[in-house]
């Protein structure tokens, strides 16, 4: 078998990059992603916590519509108490029935990263001509009820195209977070020039934990934890990125966000807490793209 490559990026161990700090001379990067998922009644694709039902399934179309109505409201007010900022991976059309929620967005000064239209299609199932108009329309809607345009990118389901970075470099996006290949942001090539990777989470994720693999909220509380402790060991050796992602109709079912909301507790009440920064994606990659020709790559 001849095996396939991709012209991104170079393999470059992690242990033979240059060094370099984050804001402040910190050492781990510390971000927490809020997914907000929109889905069609009745068709497309769909997270379900059980097995599927015949259309219009309305009981995992409910379980997800949970995370909209109640979940995220939770998970906001959560994140107000500790003090933290959040990202989040906005599919466009919670903008048009829903505008409470990019309303609390802009009130908590969050960031938005665009997230395709609704979760119920894949932008790996479209042609070209489709996806970059698809790409067009979210940014246009997420820019005129957030306040502003993004500038990342995550598509639904994490999936891309063999054109996906050249479209979104095409449309003004700086950085993508379809690519978890590593603890350390790391340039792309595309058509039209460069795009920065910032990495995201598949594993401190609450969907593939504690859906697919059935974990429980106890599992995930420790594996934050274990993550945390662990990286900021690591990050002695090298600045790394640590993020933490969630779902609205996973982390908003209240057994699971008071395992969440202990795990975020003891991270902010950490005795080596004030050696993270706390920030965002577009943060990290304004800070990176900021780094001397190199540093990064």
């Amino acid at each position: 078998m001849r095996i396939k490559q991709h012209d991104r990026y170079d393999y470059r161990p992690i242990h033979q990059r240059p060094q370099f700090e984050w804001q402040d001379g910190k050492r781990l990067a510390l971000y927490i992603a809020l997914n907000v998922e929109n889905f069609s009644f009745g068709e497309g694709l769909g997270h379900t916590p059980t097995a599927l039902g015949p259309p219009p399934d309305t009981r995992n179309f409910g379980w997800r519509d949970y995370g909209l109505r109640v979940g995220i409201w939770r998970i906001f007010d959560m994140m107000d108490e500790l003090g933290l900022p959040m990202c989040h991976l906005l599919n466009a059309s919670v903008c048009e029935t829903m505008p409470q929620i990019p309303a609390r967005i802009r009130a908590r000064g969050d960031e938005v990263i665009g997230h395709g239209y609704t979760n119920s299609e894949r932008q790996s199932d479209m042609d070209e001509a489709t996806e970059s108009a698809m790409i067009r329309h979210a940014t246009e809607i997420l820019a005129q009820h957030c306040g502003q345009r993004p500038f990342g990118w995550m598509g639904p389901w994490i999936a891309e195209t063999g054109v996906t970075p050249d479209l979104l470099k095409e449309a003004g996006y700086t950085f993508v977070m379809d690519w978890p290949a590593d603890d350390q942001p790391f340039w792309m090539r595309t058509r039209g020039g460069r795009i920065l990777s910032i990495p995201y989470p598949i594993e401190i994720n609450d969907s593939p934990t504690m859906l697919s693999r059935h974990q429980p909220a106890t599992d995930f509380h420790q594996m934050i934890l274990d993550q945390f402790e662990e990286m900021l060991e690591l990050s002695q050796k090298q600045s790394l990125v640590f993020g933490i992602s969630l779902h609205t109709f996973v982390a908003g079912q209240p057994f699971r966000l008071r395992q969440i909301r202990k795990a975020i507790e003891s991270i902010v009440s950490h005795p080596r807490f004030a050696e993270v920064w706390v920030t965002s994606p577009g943060e990290i990659a304004r800070h990176c793209a900021a780094l001397p020709q190199g540093i990064i790559s």
